[in-house]
This record gives C-alpha cells, structure tokens and sequence, in this order.
C-alpha cells in the first residue's frame, strides 16, 4: 500500500479552497438578514449600496419587522426566499448568527458575509460563538466571510454588498483586508488618486475565507493583474505559501503587514532565537512566496500600479537623468538605503551622451544635462540611456529650474515612454508648475512621483520583487550528490535526551549529531572529573580547549567557563578546576553536566554563525551571518526557510555582509562556496527531519583558510506531536513516493516524484519524444519547452499536485521514461491527470504503473475526481484509460475525448505502490 504521512491527510481539511466563492461575487440571488430602512443602522447602508450600483440581481431583505424596504418586499425568515440563495449578507446581532446561517443551508446558500461584530475580538464568549457559527457553515456546506467585517465589492459586476460609504472606482487591482477601518481609509485614498480595483474585501476575523483562499481565488480572474493586501496576521500559513507561491508568478502581490514587533524573540535562549524574531520571519516567507513587502500606506497603490503597468528591471542598474545636480544627489542617497548604486555608464554610453549635450554635462551617472538644456536634449540622453545595454532602468527628474515650460518636455517623454524597452519612472519636482506635468504622465499610464526619494523606493521594490519572482523560477544545478545522513543514529541521540526528560543537549551530544548530517566539528569528548579530562585530552591530542557543559549556561565566556590552547595534562586538570569554580561563584544553581573536552581549532580568519529556530506559526526558521561575540552585537544575519536548494541557500548567504568576506577579501582565503551551503541546506535538512528541534546555534563556524569546522554547538529539543513535514510552511520533497516496479516484460523501473534539478533531463526527455507523442501530451506541435514550461514541469508544489517520473535504472540508467502528475484544482475535490512516455516504453505497462500511483495519491490526500483530456486518435491512452477503470466520453465542446474516475470506486485497494 501507498504510505502518505499522517499530517498530510489531516492537512487537506485545511487545504484552500475556492469553492462557492465565485457564486458569492458574481450573485445572481441575494439575501439581506438584518435590513432596515432605518438611517444609521448597518443594514440599511446595505440595501442602499446594493440597490444603488448593483444591478440584475434578486435582492431580498430579511426582517420580521418590515413588510417592504426600500421598494422592496421584505421577507419575514430566511426560509421564505423563493429561489436558492447565492450571497446571504447578515448584519444581525452576532448571538443569531448560527441559526440564520443553518437557514441558509436549506436554501442552498454558497456563502455568507457576516458584518456583525462580537466575535472571538471580545473574549472567550466571542470565540464560543464563531465556533458555533463555523459548525453551521459546514454542516450547510456554506463558506464564510467575516465576521466583524465591512463586506465585499466586486466592481467588474457592479456588487457592493457592504456598509462601505462609498464604492470603489473600477480597476484591475484586487484589495484585501482584515481592517474594515483600513479598508474605508483605502478606498478615500484610491478615489483622491483616480486607483481603480476590482475586488475590496474586508476578511474581518477571517473565520472560514483567509488570505489563502482569496489569492487562489483572484488568481483564477483574467481580469485582476494584482494582488494589495492590508494583514495583520496569518492563518493556515502553510495553504497561504501554497497559495501565494503558485499566483505571485502570474501575478504581483503586495503586501503591507502591521506590527513588527520582537514578540517572536521573546523566548529565545539562544543566538539564533534572538536573530530570528517574528518580524523578521514575516520578511523572510513573503520572499520565499514572491510577494514584495511595503512598510508605508502609500507605497501599496504605488507599487501595485508600477507592477501592473512596468515590466521587471533585468537588474539593479538604474540611470538617473536631471536638469539639476541636487535631486541626482537625492536620489543616489536614497538608493544607498536599498543597498544599491547607480548604473556605471560605458565609455560608449558617454561618447553617445556627448553628442546630444553641451559640453559641460556631467559626464557620469546621474546624467546632468544642466538646467539650461532643452527639451530635445533631455529626450536624445533619455533615449541614449534607456538603449544602454549597462542600464536596467531609468529615472527622469525635472526641477522648475530650466527656461523651458515642464509641459512641454512632459508630453512628448510620456509618448516616448510607451515605446521603451525598460522600466521607466518620473519625479517632477515642485507643485505650481510641475502638477499638468505629472497629470500628463498619469493619462499616458506612466509611473510619477513629487520626490526622487519616492521614485528610487519604487524602483528598489520593482527590483527587490524581480529577484524573489526569479528565485521562485530558479532551476538549480544538477550535482547528483547523495548526502550521507544516518538518521537513525540522529533520532536515538534526540530521543534519549527527551526520554530523560533532558531540554538541552550536552555539546558532545550536539556535536555528534551534527556530524550525523555530514556537518563538520572538532572533536569533543565529555569528562565529569580533572583526571577523565585529562585521559581525554591525551586521547584527543594536545593542544586541546575546555568548556563548562551546563543546559543552564548559554555564554560559557561570560562565566570563565572557557579555556583555551592547553598543552598538557597538568594544565587540563588545573583549567577544569577553575572553570568549575567560576561557574559556580557566576551561576550557583547552575546545573553541571561536566567539562567537554576538545581539539584546539586553529585561530580562524572569522566567524560563522547556522542556526535554527521553530517558530509557532512558521515551523523552523534557519539563520546564517557573522558568529562569534558579534552575532547580536552587528546582527549581521539573513532569515531562510527549508527545505533549501543550493540557490536558495546562495540567497540567504548572500543577504549578509559577512558574505563579502566569503567570497574572498585580501588576504582571506575565499570559502568553497558550495560546502557553505551545504551546510546550511544540511542545517535545514537537520531540522526539517526533526520536529523536536526548537533552538539550534553552531555558533562559531569558524573559517580558517577557506575551510569551515563548527567548533560549538547547542541544541534545544521538546516533545511534539507533530511529524516530520507537518511543521513546514513549504511543503518540501516527498521522499515517500519513491517506489519500484516491474513491467510486463520484467524489467525494473523506479519512481520518484519530480525534483528541480531533473530540469536537465526533461530536457532530454523532451527532446527524444516523437512528433506524435508530442502532439498527444501537449495537443500542439512544441519543438522545444520553454523556460516557463520547464519551470512548470519540474519545480512543484507537493501540496497541490504529484509528479512522478520514470526511469529503467538497468537499461536507460537516470535517462527519464516517462512522467505522470495529478495538479488539484482549487475546488480541492477535483484533480486533472497528464502523463507523457518516451516512445520505446509505450506498451509496457510503465504507463499503468505511474497513472495508478497518482491516482493512489490523489485518493488519499483527499480527491474525489481525476480527469484528464486525450485526443480521439490516442487509442494506447483510451486502452489505459479503460484499464484502469477510468470513464470514457466525448470532451463537451470539443472534439477531444474525456477520461474521468470516481476514485471513491477505488475503495483504497492496493495499487501497488510501495514505500
């Protein structure tokens, strides 16, 4: 039988889902408990907003009390609505609210906005209450949004069904908040600036519909190009990755969080729980997703329209062209503070630029062409720079300082700059003379800002969004290494430490586990008495160091719980006397293991610091920068999440200052890059593995000729429940799919899901595929996958599909024969199939093997459906098909043919899958 993880199956109750909600923002039958006619009231303010924009839809209010509102016939109950209720919008005391959503059910209702207040934001009898309101919804198989929110508007159908005092101008920019205040002070500022959206939803307490749901949701709208969310907090952190990580590819999502608070840090007992606050960690899973981070108001409409209307700067180069040397000086400052400079011109570039300006131009970037060039000056370096092959993007500034009317340069730049290959944004400085200007930029769907400051912070987020987009479509280098890891050796040291109830491992203990995922430390041995360290010290080889071993002290300096370069026995036992005096005066209830003994490391050039932390919300957090005394002192540090790939692992490295010296400075010996990040993917294998872990400091790795040794090391471990990969955000490689098989010809094949890394290889793959089984996989002629097609193809989200592929290791070795996956559809019930064989393998049985494993995969996490599309000549794909129980029929609309199971049918029989 097929084995699956035990959290994976109780994960997919809480697996997204976009269920309903389409019938709830485009609603055909509208149901308002809770109306009135009464101004003030909450239920009035609805009815009066759905009444006045929208349009085509049955509308009935609900209260006893009223036998019309506003025109129109009010309905004493719920029950008494004539047809199946799409949308029920309820603004009725909270304590009502499980009843009214119960009657709902029976009428078929898709889902509720509950703008009522009084929820879990009030106590313990609020969170009593949403419980019982959550009970309801799913025994009515209704969805949820709110409570204590302001409602929903969708203005590509016109539906405001909110309290909202006024309606959202129509746009392609989707809005989402747990704020109700935020969301009326949004839509203030968006009508001020002429943003237009097209949805504004207000997630109040988030009881059912998150942030998750809402981004698979709006992904699936052609006509919605970005994402802006107002969060406070997460939900379902896990689906929220799933989610944001598959839609930021298609789509920008932005993000403004509030509250960054060190909350996340408060319990840490170690270096690393210091670095990885909660904030932090926040900064560190919107990276991975691909989401871009703001941290003022303003810069979420900013920086939504940019990425909706500007393409990605290919680097970090920015051109920078003024009529005056000050705003040039203002913005190269501001790019400083993004860690960025400005583009170095070629000695090309300023021989074009002499050409066009007078004489006495800058000569260097940023481009001053003077305050008393013209307007056709200004454009020539405007064009010379944007052609630059040194140059990423462009900045134009404009002071009120030069004899010519800002309008008239405006103009013709903004014609131009629809025509630019490069991302292109405007500061026109000042307000009397520059606001036509800017207005000019604004019609012609150009970016414009009153400061350079703002400008460059636009730039930067433009950038800083490329780099996470293209960290996502990283297709890592194939190095085929088996990483030596002796779990079992690993669990007996974590499970004894927790069987004697013990919450820190000893340094011997931490050291031997680390060696266990091939980490490299110094040799330690533990001595309780002067004469064991001394025996131990003779075993190891002089000179050895010595540290005091106590779970109750975490910096050993600080308590002279450290000696160092002892030469021989005498000086072992006098070091291990003092060390115990000290601890004694500086920690005197203290608990003492011993003294660890170990091999003097030779001076390093510096410090390293790997650590890990596990996090409530987001599972284990590694951190990585400058070690030693200085780790809290600089905060040289970047945040990752696992599981790392060799690139991702380069990204958190290169965040830090530290990496500088890395690479190689004067006289320091750069380090073998790939062993720096093997050890910190080792790290996060180390803690993916094992959920027990919650505090993890190598701290020094010291650095000594460009070779890595961790030379100390603590380890925090707990008790859980929770198994290795439920406490992950990202889902990571399930290596629990990998199995074998025979064909009908007895030959051996392996399965495994697909990695990253088999990019190389589907090439290939691809690449010795007939015509015609291209055609009947792809339904079209591809001569070769794209970037994007590959990046589809290998880099999967385990969470939302299996992907298998084949290979006959005793006849085609690691050559790719075939692959088969599974992708859920955001109903979460429903999964479509696709599978691909090279063309000497058809016919053997290997594409039964990889259909039935998905299929047995798919029925357990949790799908009811699978269907895929073949082609009506496709008869090996038709004869499959019917092998495997699969239904049969024309596609509707076409003239394809549908394969469909029911894999409740299954009745979990053995396919033969093994573990």
């Amino acid at each position: 039988m097929i084995f699956i993880p035990q959290g994976m199956i109780e994960e997919k109750e809480n697996m997204m889902s976009t269920a309903n909600l389409a019938r709830m923002f485009d609603p055909g039958t509208i149901a308002v408990i809770g109306a009135s006619e009464k101004k003030g009231r909450v239920g009035q303010a609805i009815v009066q907003n759905l009444i006045t924009h929208t349009f085509e839809k049955d509308i009935f209010p609900v209260n006893p009390n009223y036998s019309n509102i506003m025109g129109i016939p009010a309905l004493a109950k719920v029950q008494q609505i004539p047809k199946d209720i799409d949308l029920a919008i309820i603004a009725t005391p909270i304590s009502q609210v499980p009843k009214i959503i119960a009657a709902c059910g029976e009428k078929n209702a898709a889902g509720a906005v509950i703008v009522s207040a009084g929820g879990k934001e009030t106590g313990p009898k609020g969170r009593a209450i949403e419980e019982k309101i959550k009970g309801a919804a799913i025994e009515a198989g209704m969805r949820i949004i709110g409570p204590n929110c302001v409602g929903i508007a969708n203005t590509l159908n016109g539906l405001n069904a909110s309290f909202m005092h006024l309606f959202p101008p129509a746009g392609r920019i989707a809005f989402l908040s747990q704020s109700g205040a935020v969301c009326t002070s949004v839509l203030d500022l968006a009508l001020a600036e002429n943003v237009g959206f097209s949805h504004f939803v207000s997630l109040g307490s988030m009881l059912d519909v998150d942030f998750a749901d809402m981004i698979d949701f709006l992904g699936t709208q052609p006509k919605v190009e970005s994402i802006v969310m107002y969060m406070e907090n997460m939900t379902h952190i896990r689906n929220f990755m799933s989610a944001a990580r598959a839609v930021s590819r298609i789509k920008p999502i932005i993000v403004l969080k509030s509250g960054r608070s060190p909350a996340g840090a408060r319990d840490a007992a170690s270096h690393t729980g210091a670095m990885a606050g909660e904030d932090r960690v926040y900064d560190a899973a919107f990276k991975r997703a691909g989401i871009l981070r703001v941290d003022e108001f303003d810069q979420l409409f900013d920086c939504a329209r940019l990425l909706a209307r500007q393409q990605r700067p290919r680097g970090k180069n920015l051109a920078i062209i003024t009529n005056a040397g000050g705003p040039g000086v203002m913005a190269v400052d501001a790019l400083a503070r993004y860690g960025l400079e400005p583009a170095r011109l070629s000695q090309k570039t300023i021989e074009r630029l002499d050409h066009g300006l007078a004489k006495e131009w800058s000569r260097a970037n940023p481009v001053d062409i003077l305050g008393d060039a013209t307007p056709e000056q200004y454009l020539r370096a405007a064009e010379i720079c944007s052609r630059a092959p040194e140059v990423d993007g462009l900045l134009l500034l404009c002071s009120p300082v030069g004899t010519f009317d800002p309008l008239v340069l405006a103009t013709p730049l903004a014609e131009w700059i629809k025509k630019v290959q490069c991302p292109v944004f405007t500061s026109w400085i000042g307000v009397i003379r520059m606001d036509e200007a800017r207005q000019t930029f604004n019609e012609n769907g150009g970016t414009t800002f009153d400061t350079p400051e703002k400008a460059v912070r636009a730039f930067a987020g433009l950038y800083q969004y490329g780099r996470n987009i293209d960290m996502l479509h990283e297709i890592p280098v194939r190095r085929d290494k088996k990483r030596k890891i002796d779990f079992k050796a690993a669990r007996i040291i974590i499970e004894e430490n927790l069987d004697r109830d013990q919450r820190f491992l000893s340094e011997v203990q931490a050291k031997a586990l680390l060696g266990c995922y091939g980490i490299p430390v110094n040799r330690t041995k533990m001595a309780s008495t002067p004469e064991q360290a001394a025996q131990a010290a003779s075993q190891l080889g002089f000179p050895v160091a010595l540290k005091i071993s106590s779970p109750d002290i975490v910096h050993k300096s600080d308590a002279g719980g450290v000696v160092l370069n002892l030469v021989d026995a005498k000086e072992v036992r006098a070091a291990f006397a003092r060390i115990m005096e000290n601890t004694a005066k500086a920690f005197p209830k203290a608990r003492i293991d011993g003294v660890c003994v170990q091999t003097m490391a030779p001076m390093g050039d510096y410090e390293i610091i790997v650590g890990a932390k596990k996090d409530d919300q987001f599972g284990p957090v590694l951190v990585f920068g400058m070690g030693g005394v200085m780790t809290e002192i600089f905060q040289d540090t970047a945040l990752g999440l696992p599981p790392l790939n060799p690139a991702l692992a380069r990204e958190v490295i290169n965040a830090t200052k530290i990496s500088k010296t890395i690479k190689g400075f004067r006289h320091l010996k750069a380090v073998n890059a790939e062993q720096a990040e093997e050890i910190l993917i080792r790290t996060g294998r180390l803690v993916t593995d094992f959920p027990q872990i919650k505090e993890l400091d190598i701290n020094p790795l010291v650095v000594k000729d460009g070779n890595l040794m961790a030379v100390d090391a603590r380890i925090r471990v707990e008790k859980t429940s929770t198994m290795s990969p439920d406490h992950l955000i990202i889902s990571p490689y399930p290596a629990w799919q990998e199995a074998c098989f025979k064909t009908v010809d007895d030959e051996k094949i392996i399965v495994r899901p697909i990695r990253p890394d088999d990019g190389g290889p589907m090439i290939s793959f691809f690449s010795d595929l007939s015509r015609e089984t291209v055609y009947s996989r792809f339904f079209s002629p591809i001569k070769q996958l794209s970037k994007s097609m590959l990046i589809k193809l290998t880099q999967i989200d385990y969470d939302r599909e299996v992907a298998l592929v084949a290979f006959a290791p005793d006849l085609s070795g690691d050559q790719i024969i075939g692959a088969a996956r599974v992708i859920s559809l955001t109903d979460s019930e429903t999964g479509e199939f696709a599978i691909v064989l090279a063309d000497p393998w058809q016919g053997k049985g290997v594409g039964a093997g990889l259909l039935k494993r998905c299929l047995a995969f798919s029925q357990r996490v949790g799908l009811k459906t699978v269907y895929g599309l073949v082609l009506n000549e496709n008869t090996q794909m038709r004869k499959l098909g019917k092998k495997l129980g699969f239904q049969i029929k024309k596609a509707p609309d076409s003239c394809d043919i549908e394969l469909r199971i029911d894999l409740e049918t299954l009745g979990g029989q053995d396919q033969g899958v093994h573990s």
